[in-house]
This record gives structure tokens, sequence and C-alpha cells, in this order.
């Protein structure tokens, strides 16, 4: 069973990444340079401490991350928004603190903290760009994200603190930015149950 959930949660984090390279393409999605340029960073960062500390369930979602965010990259050059804002660079150098700080424990689980704090750090101006821009984001990437998240926590067999953590990550921010971006739709819902007195 635990080979079925890591299976499915590397295929899904295969689509969404698929489902995310032909949205840009498309113009339907511009992704932020910085988050993204973090994102190839960290989640090299994470892959290496998980493969590291042993880990052999959150590494695979992980690396699926690693590849979604080399080639997500690479388009953004292109198709992207924002990069050069105080914003931006603060979220650089919160990252580049990550990764000095990984370097100069050589402790795999404080890399691990450091790579979530500095991949959070990361995604804050993905965050406010897609609050005031919701339509530059396409909710079923990160929905996808969020299932294989879910996928890969099912497939832990020890429910210890940092093995699931990744995981559990992954799940929280990716449901975050759907909510941001489908936040208008589910307050308009939630209106119109109010009026028929739902």
């Amino acid at each position: 069973m635990k080979d079925i959930f890591i299976t499915t949660s590397v295929i899904l984090g295969l689509i969404s990444s698929f489902v995310y390279f032909i949205a840009i393409l498309k113009g339907e999605a511009r992704p932020h340079r910085t988050t993204r340029l973090v994102f190839l960073l960290i989640s090299t960062l994470i892959t290496l401490a998980l493969f590291a500390q042993g880990n052999r369930v959150a590494v695979w979602l992980s690396a699926v991350s690693t590849f979604q965010s080399v080639v997500i990259f690479l388009l953004s050059i292109k198709y992207g928004m924002g990069g050069r804002s105080k914003t931006d660079i603060f979220c650089l150098l919160i990252a580049f603190i990550g990764i000095a700080s990984w370097q100069l424990t050589k402790d795999p689980l404080i890399a691990l903290y450091f790579a979530i704090a500095a991949d959070f750090t990361g995604i804050v101006p993905t965050l406010i760009k897609t609050y005031h821009f919701p339509h530059t984001e396409v909710w079923i990437f990160y929905f996808l994200d969020v299932c294989a998240g879910v996928f890969n926590l099912l497939a832990t067999n020890e429910f210890i603190f940092n093995q699931f953590l990744y995981p559990l990550y992954i799940i929280v921010i990716n449901l975050c930015i759907v909510f941001l971006i489908k936040r208008k739709t589910v307050s308009k819902i939630i209106k119109n149950q109010r009026r028929r007195g739902y």
C-alpha cells in the first residue's frame, strides 16, 4: 500500500507540473520569478536533506518538486512577472541565509527546517501576487500538489515529526494559494447560500 501511495503522489506531482507548464505557455499563468528562483534553490536543498537523513518517502515528492522548479523557473524568465521589488530581494536574502545555515550546520534535520522556512519566505511574493492578481495563477496546479502531499503523507509508516513535516507543509501552503485564487468564487457561493436562507 505504501508503494501505491508514493507512486500516486509522484504521478500527481508530475501531472500538476505539466498542467502548470501548459498554462504558462498559453498565457493563463504568470509565475513569480523570485518565488520560482527560491523554489529552485530550496527544493534542491530539501531533496538533499531528506535523502541525507534517510527519508525514502517524502524525498520522492521533493524530487518531483525539484524537477518542477527547474522547468517553471526557466519558463518564468520569459513568461513570469516580478523579481525586482524590495520584498523579492528580502525573500532572496532569507533563502540564501537558509542555504548558508544548512552549509554551516551540516545537520540534515536542521537543514530541512531552514529549507522549509526559506521556502515559505520564497512563496510570499506569490502569495502577494495571487492576492492582488488571482487570474495569474491556475488553482488546479496547486490543488494537485495538495493531493500529492496527502498521498505522500499517507505513505509515511511512522508518524515522526521530521518524516511528515515536509508533506504537511506542501499541503497547507498549496491550500492557501488555492483559497487565494478561488476566494471570490467561494465568497459568491457563501453569499448566495445566505440569500437562500441556508
